[in-house]
């Protein structure tokens, strides 16, 4: 009778090469080639900067001056209106998202809940350009007509309530980043709260809990983690839209605590001006205005991850 190492050996390939060798060089290649994409675009993105870093320094990033003819660049305008309207787009979507990811996984009827579901998914195969034409079109026009006039009204002693009602302004982009994020981060979400043991609804219904106070105590805080990565996704979303929030924001190089003020992005600033560079100061400019983007970018989300990270560690310590 053969023994089970004899079998094993028989079966196990004596020349050549492994095939989980192949595997594991094949997958590792792939990891490593995205670090090395990632570095080719930094090294690139560095050298057609050059000519704005030898010249301004860090005074780009503070300076608030755009002035291709005089050569004059400043980029805290575009920085400013980045980071606002993508963490007030975020503070606005991320309640309306949770809340509707909850609905449809413990609220609603099973087959209502899953039309829903398809609907919201639907909004996020939608082209930005579009959002952006109803943006302007339709959005920007009823915000210049009600709301914006109510806001001045009542709220005009605010500083974030003043000017004039224009339509196109950093609220309008606030909102249709809002829209556009909604259906990613309650997709991710939806899936997250699926995946929560039907076991942690179970022992919080025993223990004589409403389905709020089950909601709250077992769902929410067993998915906390996946739903803090669906909002850092629509962080990363909202930061890097363009041509929607181009249509809306105003493209004026400002900084303002209004929020009916217009605006600039530098997502906006690249597309609007790159194909029209008019000196190579300028093209370094734009790329480097491409380049903290980039940065930008990078630090959110790597700040995301340690809050993910220190969020995981006391989840783990606490059921310790």
């Amino acid at each position: 009778m053969v023994s089970t190492e004899a079998a094993f050996r028989r079966l196990k390939p004596e020349r050549g090469v492994s095939g989980d060798f192949i595997f594991k060089g094949v997958t590792v290649l792939f990891a490593f080639s995205i670090l090395v994409i990632i570095a080719i675009m930094v090294v690139e993105m560095v050298d057609q900067s050059l000519p704005t870093i030898r010249k301004f320094g860090w005074s780009f990033v503070k300076g608030q001056e755009w002035d291709p003819v005089q050569g004059s660049f400043g980029a805290l305008p575009y920085i400013w209106g980045s980071v606002v309207s993508s963490i007030l787009a975020l503070l606005l979507a991320t309640p309306l998202s949770v809340g509707t990811a909850i609905f449809v996984t413990e609220i609603a009827p099973k087959k209502f809940g899953a039309v829903v579901a398809a609907l919201v998914e639907l909004l996020a195969s939608i082209p930005s350009v579009i959002y952006g034409l109803w943006g302007v079109l339709v959005m920007a026009p009823w915000l210049q007509q009600t709301v914006q006039p109510y806001l001045i009204d009542h709220f005009g002693f605010l500083p974030f309530f003043e000017g004039a009602p224009y339509g196109v302004s950093m609220l309008a982009a606030v909102f249709i980043l809002m829209i556009m994020v909604v259906p990613i981060i309650t997709s991710i979400a939806k899936e997250v709260l699926l995946a929560v043991p039907q076991s942690q609804r179970e022992a919080a219904i025993a223990l004589g809990a409403t389905r709020w106070e089950m909601i709250r105590m077992a769902v929410l805080p067993y998915g906390r983690s996946g739903i803090l990565g669906a909002v850092i996704l629509g962080l990363g979303r909202a930061i890097g839209e363009t041509m929607a929030v181009t249509m809306v924001i105003g493209n004026t190089p400002q900084i303002s605590l209004s929020l009916l003020s217009p605006a600039y992005t530098m997502p906006s600033v690249i597309a609007n001006e790159f194909a029209e560079a008019s000196s190579k100061l300028h093209g370094a400019a734009l790329m480097e205005i491409g380049l903290i983007l980039l940065g930008v970018t990078l630090v959110i989300n790597v700040l995301a991850r340690l809050l993910l990270w220190g969020m995981t560690r006391r989840a783990r310590g606490g059921a310790r």
